[in-house]
């Protein structure tokens, strides 16, 4: 079993090598699809592989598509620059090389650093994701955020976790929520959604009981509590935006004759 490894980048020099490091003894081949880094990022990944595309940015999906059309081998693991491989995994995983598994893919439990803590709760763990799989069966799908793959086939699990650095602080936690704010809002007003009242008042405070009571946020300490406001937050002004696109929409004044 050889494994091909995409990683998708843009400006990210603080997360790159790390995660290219975990891939090492793992993949037999790295793949880096950078959409025009301003950065170190291209520098510091030519240490690791010299399989770097240059390609500019479509979405998240297209360009995983595109990484591993470029594959060399049958089955491509996926993972993202501010992620990185667990001992516990890669360890798994070097057990499964020397066999050729029957399955289609492989999920496995995500776990987030945030504010200084490793977060069990809040919605956040264990996040299973589907990033190990059979090239010819499997595709990343999605126009906007949020990609999703589909499989054809069974998907097994494995225990160890993938380490997501997903935001240095609460400013770029709040800056991330703005910019897929910004597409959510979009990818509403594409399927033709309205704003309503509810959207505003009661899913927002849905979402933070939901992350702070049922999915246990509480036990997270300072961190739960902000990530279960945040998650109420970022519904609350997805919706805003919408309402907001639509009045724009509405105030278009026809072109002239």
């Amino acid at each position: 079993m050889k494994i091909s490894a995409v990683v998708i980048t843009r400006n990210e020099e603080a997360n790159i090598e790390a995660a290219l490091l975990s891939l090492e003894d793992i993949a037999s081949e790295i793949i880096v699809v950078d959409s025009h880094s301003t950065d170190r990022t291209v520098k510091l990944a030519r240490k690791h592989t010299d399989k770097i595309y240059e390609r500019a940015w479509t979405n998240f999906a297209d360009q995983k598509n595109f990484g591993n059309s470029l594959a060399s081998h049958p089955w491509i693991l996926s993972l993202d620059a501010d992620e990185r491989l667990s001992p516990e995994l890669r360890d798994e995983l070097k057990e499964i090389l020397d066999d050729e598994p029957a399955c289609a893919a492989f999920s496995m439990p995500r776990r987030v650093f945030y504010l200084g803590r490793w977060i069990k709760h809040s919605g956040w763990y264990p996040d299973r994701k589907v990033r190990l799989f059979r090239k010819d069966r499997a595709r990343w799908e999605g126009s906007y955020l949020h990609e999703s793959l589909a499989v054809s086939g069974e998907v097994r699990k494995l225990k160890g976790n993938i380490l997501h650095f997903t935001y240095r602080n609460i400013a770029d936690h709040l800056a991330r929520i703005n910019r897929f704010s910004d597409l959510g809002a979009q990818k509403l007003y594409a399927e033709k959604k309205k704003c309503r009242w509810h959207h505003l008042l009661l899913q927002p405070f849905g979402r933070f009981v939901k992350s702070y009571v049922f999915k246990r946020g509480f036990q997270d300490g300072f961190a739960g509590l902000v990530i279960s406001v945040l998650n109420g937050y970022s519904i609350f002004v997805r919706y805003a935006k919408l309402r907001e696109i639509w009045k724009k929409g509405e105030r278009i004044e026809p072109f002239p004759d």
